[in-house]
């Protein structure tokens, strides 16, 4: 139904009525009397005729805002470049504000940023008289957090004498690692140490506790695998504690009065944290912190409780943040809950935190190297592999291209691929996304059995040994199997492993030159074990996350390696590794950015695995038909009928936790 031009008029004039009202004006002002009088006219009027011709008719299109003018408004932010500098950037060209950077004595443009950076002692100076342009530009200042972090002076803590540590653990220091205990000192026992997997923090963390030990009883929170690997190292590096004052507390009805030294679990810190606020622990030491990303979990809250009460709090991480930067939060807020403020500052700051249809986003990136050196100045200290061990043996990376043999697949089973593939790539609601790849990530482990155990049985011809890494336990089970078959003495580490049957095996492969192989999970054997006697690491499948697959990488290269290691990534094209690899690819990049990962999957080399004797290797693990081709019909189940309970038997709850698609 369309009104009559009579009646848009009447609507119009009311409309005018109301503003006026609205506005305290009398209507009269707006002559409605001599418009009522006149000819009806179009609804839609210009004052510039030229306008209406560029109207064509679309009363309601966005206008066209004009960025540039007198009345345009130029914004700008700050943030830091280097410790002593930082940079405007200018959402527009402004000529006063052109003038007033070249007052400052410490300018500097950039020609190919085309922005202007200023040495921070000229900060308020600048803005002040920045302040003079308003409205016309408005600049925002540093943060209050971030000019007390950069004015304060450095100390040298090169001179703090660490003759009181116990002899043994004192001797046994690497001198990187004697850097490490100092600067956790200089930072009155309250730092993160994030050095590479396999650099020995948790001495550096018992050396900060031992020089703290006025201050105990010591807490210290680790994995449920470690508990043998904490208790063995205080035992041997601490002999000054009694043997009968190390505790591991394995429930809430054990009695940990008198214990001087308690290590639990991640899991039993947030069951039993009231019994342990009782103890009044004064440090804390918390391995694989990077468990702790979640502020909203209840281990993170838990943790949060103890970490206000103790005097001194060590976090130990390989891989601090995972994915992103949001994750570093929770664990900088341990050390000082009031340097950031809340997480709304800090993720508007550093995640590209904004408001949507779905409440607060913080998962992107920003400001990440001003991020990197706040983190580097107050709060972490890190040294990669290559920074402090010259010798240790070089790691490569390469991808090998598994060749699946689709040809060989039936049609249902290719048309099963295509459709999980297709639908993946058209949804768009994350949380689809999610069990869409879910779904596709566990045919993709059946998919690639075949490939894979070729081209393990080919790697077992050199006579080396080597680790094989798998998420599913349909994989572990295979790779088993074809060892099995061949009467190959290996070892297996998955989620069922105890903690003494771990240090059994791990002792069997490094001293057992019989045991060649070793099968691992990726969630369940990534970290606490070491394996140096490999040279040759298999990723028989990949993980959501960068930092657990360089985690598992570092089993093998370590202090300890004499000769080079070799990592390898089977991938299969045309199933869920096309999606999960290049996701890797860009959290590996911020990571880069924010100086917590020196690896990269950008030039990793790629070769193709061999099939000259691929039929005949597989038939010691695979049934094959009367048309003698590769039956994979029993990989494949009705997706309704298999519940994911069995497709993630191993470690579910830690993978859910970590998927960050």
């Amino acid at each position: 139904m369309q009104c009559t031009p009579e009646e848009i008029e009447q609507k119009r004039r009311l409309a005018l009525e109301k503003l006026a009202k609205k506005r305290l004006i009398s209507p009269q002002s707006h002559n409605l009397q001599s418009e009522k009088n006149a000819a009806p006219q179009s609804p839609f009027r210009f004052k510039d005729q030229s306008q209406a011709c560029k109207h064509n008719a679309k009363p309601y299109d966005k206008p066209v805002l004009s960025f540039y003018g007198k009345d345009a408004v130029v914004t700008g932010k700050t943030s830091l470049i280097k410790e002593d500098r930082f940079v405007v950037e200018l959402s527009g060209f402004s000529t006063p504000a052109i003038e007033i950077f070249k007052t400052i004595p410490t300018r500097n443009y950039n020609g190919k940023t085309r922005n202007w950076d200023f040495h921070v002692r000229d900060h308020d100076a600048l803005i002040a008289k920045l302040q003079t342009l308003r409205p016309n530009v408005l600049v925002e200042k540093l943060p209050v957090f971030i000019l007390s972090c950069v004015n304060k002076e450095r100390t040298d803590y090169s001179n703090i004498d660490l003759s009181g540590l116990d002899p043994e653990l004192g001797g046994a220091l690497m001198p990187f690692q004697q850097e490490g205990v100092r600067f956790g000192i200089d930072k009155n026992g309250r730092c993160l140490i994030a050095d590479d997997m396999g650099l020995g923090k948790t001495f550096q963390a018992l050396g900060i506790a031992n020089y703290y030990k006025n201050d105990w009883p010591l807490l210290i929170v680790t994995t449920s695998s470690m508990k043998n690997v904490w208790e063995e190292t205080i035992h041997r590096y601490l002999p000054s504690v009694p043997i009968f004052q190390i505790q591991y507390m394995t429930s809430g009805k054990d009695y940990i009065g008198d214990s001087r030294v308690l290590i639990v679990s991640h899991d039993m810190m947030s069951r039993y944290v009231d019994n342990l606020l009782k103890k009044q622990f004064g440090v804390l030491i918390i391995d694989e912190s990077h468990n702790l990303k979640n502020f909203k979990a209840k281990c993170t809250k838990a943790a949060t409780a103890l970490a206000k009460k103790a005097k001194r709090v060590v976090l130990l991480s390989g891989t601090p943040a995972l994915s992103r930067p949001s994750e570093l939060f929770s664990q900088l807020s341990l050390i000082d809950d009031k340097f950031f403020g809340n997480f709304f500052d800090y993720s508007k700051r550093y995640c590209d935190g904004k408001s949507t249809n779905f409440g607060w986003d913080a998962s992107g990136k920003s400001n990440l190297q001003e991020l990197e050196i706040v983190l580097n100045r107050k709060f972490m200290i890190r040294r990669t592999k290559e920074e402090v061990l010259k010798s240790l043996p070089n790691k490569s990376q390469e991808v090998v291209t598994l060749d699946v043999n689709l040809n060989q697949f039936s049609v249902e089973d290719k048309e099963c691929l295509n459709a999980l593939a297709a639908k993946y790539a058209s949804q768009k609601k994350s949380a689809e996304k999610h069990a869409i790849l879910l779904t596709f990530f566990s045919e993709t482990a059946k998919i690639k059995i075949p490939s894979v155990c070729s081209y393990i049985l080919q790697v077992l011809k050199s006579g080396q040994k080597f680790l094989v890494f798998a998420h599913h336990q349909i994989m572990l089970n295979a790779v088993c199997n074809v060892l099995d078959k061949k009467n190959v003495k290996y070892i297996r580490i998955d989620g069922s492993t105890t903690s003494e049957q771990r240090k059994f095996f791990v002792d069997k492969f490094q001293l057992n030159d019989d045991c060649l192989v070793a099968v691992l999970s990726i969630t369940a054997a990534n970290a606490g074990i070491t394996l140096t006697a490999a040279q040759l690491v298999l990723f028989a499948e990949l993980h959501w996350n960068p930092s657990i697959l360089s985690q598992a990488e570092s089993r093998a290269h370590r202090i300890g390696q004499q000769n080079p290691v070799i990592i390898k990534y089977l991938l299969a094209p045309g199933t869920a590794d096309d999606s999960i690899w290049p996701m890797l690819q860009n959290k590996q990049k911020i990571l880069e950015e924010v100086g917590l990962s020196r690896d990269s999957f950008e030039n990793v080399s790629i070769t193709k695995q061999e099939t000259e004797n691929y039929k005949e290797n597989l038939n010691v693990s695979l049934n094959r038909t009367s048309a003698n081709t590769l039956d994979i019909t029993s990989y494949f189940k009705d997706a309704q009928n298999e519940s994911l309970e069995d497709v993630f038997n191993d470690d579910l709850d830690s993978l859910l936790c970590d998927i960050d698609v």
